[in-house]
C-alpha cells in the first residue's frame, strides 16, 4: 500500500491573505508555531506562499540601507517590530516593514500537489527544490498542506 499525501496532510491550514502584513504573518507564525504559510483568495484558491526566509530576506534588505550611511551601527533586530524604539531611522524602517503587504515578498509560484499523491513523490520534490511546505490543491482549491515535519512525524507515529 502506498502512503499518499492525504495520510499525512494537515487540514486545518493557517492562511494569509495577499493584503495581509508582514506584521500579522509574523505573529501567525509566532502563535501557531510555523515557518510558512499559503497564501489565498477569498475563495481559498492559492495565489502563493509566504515564509519566514521571506520576512527575514526583507528585513536584511532594510539592515543593508541602514548601514550603507551608519555608522554608529543601529540595528533592527534590536528592536520589536512594535516597539516604536530606536530612534528615527530605526523607527521609520520597522514602520516601513511591519506595515508592508504579504504580496510584495511572498513567492508566487509554489509547488502543489493533490491529495492522492505518493508521499515519497512529494517528499523527493521537496527536497530537490528546497522547500518545507507544500499546498495541497483540489479543483484549485487548498484542501491542505503538507511539510517536512508531518513526514518526519508519521517516521513514528502515523496522523489519526
Amino acid at each position: 500500500m502506498t502512503l499518499r499525501v492525504r495520510d499525512l496532510m494537515t487540514t486545518d491550514v493557517v492562511t494569509l491573505q495577499p493584503t495581509d502584513t508582514i506584521k500579522t504573518a509574523a505573529i501567525k507564525f509566532a502563535v501557531d508555531n510555523i515557518s510558512g504559510a499559503p497564501v489565498v483568495d477569498n475563495r481559498n484558491h492559492l495565489l502563493g506562499i509566504v515564509s519566514q526566509n521571506d520576512i527575514l530576506r526583507t528585513l536584511l534588505k532594510y539592515q543593508d540601507l541602514l548601514d550603507k550611511d551608519n555608522p554608529e551601527g543601529l540595528s533592527i533586530l534590536k528592536h520589536s517590530l512594535d516597539s516604536g524604539e530606536g530612534g528615527d531611522r530605526i523607527v521609520k524602517a520597522v514602520d516601513e516593514i511591519s506595515d508592508m503587504e504579504i504580496s510584495t515578498i511572498m513567492t508566487y509560484s509554489a509547488l502543489t500537489t493533490s491529495a492522492d499523491a505518493p508521499i515519497l513523490d512529494v517528499l523527493r520534490a521537496m527536497i530537490t527544490m528546497d522547500v518545507n511546505r507544500v499546498p495541497v490543491i483540489e479543483k484549485g482549491v487548498l484542501i491542505g498542506i503538507i511539510s517536512r515535519g508531518d513526514i518526519t512525524f508519521a517516521l513514528y507515529k502515523r496522523k489519526a
